[in-house]
Order: structure tokens, then C-alpha cells, then sequence
């Protein structure tokens, strides 16, 4: 059933993150005035008992699963143990809790990374479980394979109306820049601008592998939009075009990490020449998401890279310290 009026109690989970504050902001600004949030230390989505609790007592009509253990390549490849078994965790207790209380729609946030290291270029949702994955995040994709079975398990055996996004790369305020543990454009950007206000605007910056990789990037804003326009959409349409419940999300627009790397050097102010560090991964070779199913469906993302970018770069710049504060 889609979204219906504006008081109706909608829970997002994990409203602190990327996607989720993104989210919230979204559903704020169109005038919805029910929305549930905790933070982890209110509920630990690990834990069933308290998952069950919180449902029982507020009764969300919509959900956007958008909690989870996140983290670039080095972070996945670290603690591949923790990435599959909190998420795990976190989707079997949330979707069991919206089925036992009949949660009219329930959007769960997958992952373009679940999808084989060598899919055809674009990659549609039929793509998935076609070959091997790639192996660096091998742990957090079979967690995000088995939420997706999971949503078709519940519609196939309920009938709950449970739908799948999977976005590809996303990048927008709230990201994590932890040098350890980020994704490749917050890292880009941290990079560059260490290196301009440290070492000058013209000290070289070494990133990893060749450069040559292609990616697409979303701007969370763009997914926070794809989320609410989901919702929206009558079950009959939506289930029409998307028979397995599953709908990529991104801007069917790549481009190579180098020339990520130079926009967002240009961005920072930054003449830093790159130092690329072939002895670290390049990850999967390309990664385009087929996104015909949310444009049949009359959605497109709005924001140019360039744009977002830049919105994301202000943001960061307005958190950073003043000169000379701190210890």
C-alpha cells in the first residue's frame, strides 16, 4: 500500500547515517509530521528482543531500512565478519518485526556491491547471483543478497509489500570521511584538502590502484527522493514493472576514479599532481546500474556531480575546525 497522508508513522532506521539523514531532511521538508528515529544507543538493531519491543509499541505503517554496518574497501576487507553478521542481524530483526506487525510498505536500502564483480555492463537486477563476487566486500554483499531474498521471501509467503532499492555509490552529507574506513570519493576529498592546507596547494596526492576503474555516484539527496517516490507508488504499478521487488537506483552516468580524482581536485582548489599506488585494489573493474526500471517508473536523479560535489565540499569545509582551535 503507498504512502498515504502525512501523520502516518514512518520509521527510518539508521537516521543518522548517509542515507538516512538524508531521508529524514526529505520527509521533513514534504510535511510529514510521524516520523520514529533512534539512534543506536536507544535501539541496537542486533538485538531481536528490543526490535520487537520498539514495533509493538509504536506501530510504524512505512519503513526505510536504511541502518547497517558500512565502510570502504579496507574496512570490508579488515572485518569481513562483522560487515556480514550485524547485517545480518539488523535486516532479519527489522523485517520480521514489519511483517509481525503489518507494516503496509517496507523499503529496504541494498547495495549495488551485491551484484557480480564481472556483470554486464549496465547491470540490471536480473544480474544478480550470476557470478562471483567481488572479494574485498564479499561479506557485506551476501549480507545485502540475503536482504533482498528476504523482502521476496515475505512477499512470496505473505504477500507483505517489501521493496528492494539498490543504489549505486553514494556520496552527501553525513558521510564518513575516516581515513580507514571511508568510501572513495569522501576519501578523494579529505585527501585533497589535508594536502592544500598542510603541504600546499601543489603537494602530490597518492590514491589507490590505477585510476582506471569506472563508477557512478548518487547524491544522497537524489536516493532520499527515489525512497519518498517509492513509497508513493500504487502496489500494482510498482510490482508491474518491478515483478522481483528489486529496483536499481543511480543516474546511468560512470566515470573513471581518475577523473573523479581530478573534479574533486578542481573543486578543493587543489593543483596536487596524483601518485596512483598500483599495489592497493582497484576493486571491481566497472560498475554501471541499469536504472530503466525507476525511469519506466517516471523517477530520474536531479543532481549533476559537479553540483553535488560542491555541496558536499561546503558542507565539510563548515565542519571542520577553525584555524588553531583545539588541542
Amino acid at each position: 500500500m503507498h504512502l498515504g497522508s502525512k501523520d502516518a508513522a514512518v520509521y527510518v532506521a539508521g537516521h543518522r547515517g548517509l542515507v538516512g539523514s538524508a531521508v529524514v531532511r526529505k520527509l521533513e521538508a514534504e510535511g510529514f509530521t510521524n516520523l520514529l528515529v533512534r539512534t543506536r544507543a536507544e535501539l541496537d538493531l542486533r538485538d531481536q528482543a528490543a526490535v520487537e519491543t520498539f514495533f509493538d509499541e509504536h506501530r510504524p505503517a512505512y519503513v526505510i531500512l536504511a541502518a547497517a554496518k558500512v565502510g570502504g574497501i579496507l574496512a570490508n576487507d579488515t572485518f569481513p565478519a562483522d560487515f556480514l553478521g550485524d547485517n545480518l542481524a539488523i535486516q532479519t530483526n527489522v523485517l520480521r518485526a514489519a511483517h509481525r506487525c503489518g507494516v503496509r510498505r517496507l523499503v529496504f536500502l541494498a547495495s549495488s556491491c551485491m551484484y557480480p564483480k564481472h556483470a554486464p555492463q549496465p547491470i540490471r537486477e536480473e544480474h544478480l547471483l550470476t557470478g562471483p563476487l567481488e572479494p574485498t566486500n564479499e561479506g557485506y554483499a551476501v549480507a545485502k543478497i540475503a536482504g533482498v531474498k528476504l523482502c521476496r521471501a515475505f512477499r512470496k509467503q505473505y504477500g507483505d509489500d517489501f521493496v528492494s532499492l539498490a543504489p549505486t555509490n553514494l556520496y552527501g552529507p553525513n558521510d564518513s570521511f575516516d581515513p580507514e574506513t571511508s568510501h572513495v570519493l569522501p576519501a578523494l576529498l579529505r585527501k585533497f584538502h589535508e594536502a592544500r592546507r598542510e603541504d600546499g596547494p601543489d603537494a602530490p596526492v597518492t590514491l589507490w590502484g590505477s585510476g582506471t576503474p569506472r563508477r557512478e555516484f548518487l547524491f544522497s539527496e537524489d536516493l532520499a527522493d527515489a525512497c519518498l517516490f517509492v513509497l508513493r507508488q500504487p502496489e500494482a504499478r510498482l510490482f508491474e514493472v518491478a515483478p522481483d521487488g528489486m529496483l536499481n537506483v543511480g543516474t546511468g552516468q560512470d566515470l573513471t576514479i581518475r577523473a573523479l580524482a581530478e573534479m574533486i581536485r578542481g573543486i578543493v582548489g587543489s593543483e596536487s599532481p596524483l601518485v596512483w599506488d598500483r599495489s592497493k585494489p582497484d576493486g571491481a573493474p566497472r560498475k554501471l546500474l541499469d536504472v530503466s526500471r525507476m525511469r519506466a517508473l517516471g523517477w530520474r536523479a536531479k543532481t549533476p556531480l559537479p553540483d553535488g560535489l560542491r555541496r558536499l565540499y561546503a558542507w565539510y569545509l563548515a565542519r571542520q575546525e577553525p584555524a588553531g582551535a583545539g588541542a
